[in-house]
């Protein structure tokens, strides 16, 4: 018998996160077109001999959670529970005092996970591992560069035995280049230690407050109390893996872990993504449209091959520049390659086009959409719109000739006809296999540094406007263009 943990956090947590967090818990944020914990809850379902999974945190249990978990368990027939902590208790502070919840029926082991971790679990052979050779506390781990090493905890391993033999968490300098994932197997007897340092903390607490259980008591920090605390005494192991893994703290790494998803989905759950069909858009990538989502019929949706270089007139208007059909008018809004224009119209090398000028037309009419593209439920795209590596949430009306790239458009929000919105992705290293996402801050010295556009829940942005590396809080209703801001 096994069961599984999903640390979900609470609202202090998940800053980076916001705007977005506003609206639901950043557990149930979609990426790659569901839930961010059901793609965690799909990996123990699948584990031979799982009885039971909960969640633990300290969310209110509002409705939108309710809605998921009740959803869940009849999706995956399991029970499917959430255990609500009385304070923030840290990664292992809820471990402890859910102890008699996560030990009832006496599984043989049971997996704790983090929430916000993007990876494919290979939790079947973290528990053969197990098995093989059973120790109290099994880690997931990968490896990093050395500079991107730092921001995570850092495992210094027996290279024969797998032991690990010195853990620490974010080092100011080099300690080793594999990490943590925050994907852990337990043993029943990985409790006791977790005992300990709550002992330990009520002691502490008690010499310096007056008499009685500590408030601070329950708090347990799985990483600095107990991993740190047991390495090198022959109770923590680490399995090492090279599947997809990413952490998600911020919007970006959202959009970056729905790329991940999406390509995994052509091995796990390729009736997600979407197909051609008769009478419907042409796919091409890994694109995720929900079945209630309207997208304009004869869509093109390409996917990631090189573009090619088509020369083609350009009209400048409004300080913008369009493909003009045979007519002389405007098709669809593009940026070009870098000069002045000394006229109305002048030849332009537009990228993104696959096809040859007198298809310029035909292409620009429709939709456009991909790759690494998620479409909610209830989302409206219009003609000749351009979807590229981004999210559009529950809801959301994109019309005629927008044009969206690295963005995430959030619930019911609107983007007007000709209007951009752009943002900067920050990828791994493509050059480095050992690459992660880079922690993400907002400002340097003072300036907002280029990010994805993200645009909050009802946001209306007007017709041919430019948003460009800005974040755009809820119901704000926009006249013009913004650039490298965020607009209260």
């Amino acid at each position: 018998m096994l069961k599984a943990v999903i640390l979900i956090g609470g609202p202090q947590k998940g800053t980076r996160f916001r705007p977005l967090s506003f609206e639901v818990p950043k557990p149930l944020f979609p990426v790659a077109g569901v839930p961010m914990i059901q793609h965690h809850i799909e990996a123990c379902a699948q584990v031979p001999g799982m009885q039971e999974i909960l969640l633990i945190g300290f969310y209110q249990p509002d409705e939108s959670l309710t809605r998921f978990l009740e959803a869940a368990q009849q999706e995956f027939n399991l029970p499917i529970r959430y255990l609500q902590e009385f304070a923030p208790l840290g990664t292992g502070g809820g471990l402890y005092h859910f102890r008699d919840q996560i030990l009832a029926g006496s599984p043989e082991a049971f997996f704790v996970l983090n929430a916000d971790v993007c990876s494919d679990f290979p939790l079947s052979a973290m528990l053969d591992a197990h098995r093989c050779q059973p120790h109290p506390f099994l880690l997931l781990g990968t490896t990093a560069n050395r500079t991107q090493s730092l921001n995570y905890g850092c495992i210094v391993e027996n290279p024969q035995t797998h032991e690990v033999l010195h853990y620490v968490e974010k080092p100011s300098t080099f300690v080793s280049d594999i990490i943590n994932c925050g994907i852990y197997l337990f043993s029943p007897e990985a409790l006791k230690p977790l005992r300990d340092v709550f002992q330990r903390n009520q002691q502490d607490g008690q010499l310096e407050d007056s008499p009685g259980l500590w408030p601070g008591a329950g708090t347990i920090r799985l990483e600095q109390d107990v991993f740190s605390a047991l390495a090198g005494q022959g109770q923590i192991y680490v399995h090492l893996t090279d599947g997809i893994w990413s952490q998600i703290k911020s919007a970006g790494s959202a959009l970056y872990a729905s790329r991940l998803y999406l390509g995994r989905y052509q091995f796990t759950h390729p009736e997600r993504l979407a197909k051609h069909t008769p009478g419907g858009p042409r796919i091409r990538g890994n694109v995720y449209i929900h079945p209630t989502a309207k997208v304009a019929p004869s869509a093109v949706v390409s996917g990631g091959s090189s573009p090619r270089r088509v020369r083609v007139a350009v009209r400048m208007d409004r300080g913008f520049r369009y493909l003009l059909n045979p007519r002389c008018q405007p098709l669809c809004f593009i940026r070009t390659c870098c000069g002045t224009l000394s006229s109305s119209f002048r030849p332009y090398l537009l990228w993104g086009l696959d096809s040859s000028p007198s298809k310029a037309h035909d292409m620009c009419s429709f939709p456009q959409l991909g790759p690494n593209v998620s479409i909610g439920e209830g989302v409206t795209v219009g003609e000749g719109v351009r979807l590229r590596e981004c999210i559009v949430l529950h809801g959301a009306t994109l019309q005629e000739h927008t044009c969206v790239l690295h963005s995430i458009v959030g619930w019911g929000s609107t983007v007007g006809r000709w209007a951009r919105v752009e943002g900067t992705p920050n990828d791994p290293n493509p050059n480095d296999p050992r690459a992660h996402m880079d922690s993400e801050s907002l400002f340097k010295d003072g300036k907002l540094l280029p990010a994805i556009t993200i645009l909050g829940c009802r946001v209306r942005i007007p017709a041919e406007v430019l948003i460009l590396n800005s974040i755009v809080l809820p119901h704000k209703e926009l006249s013009r263009s913004f650039t490298n801001q965020i607009i209260l």
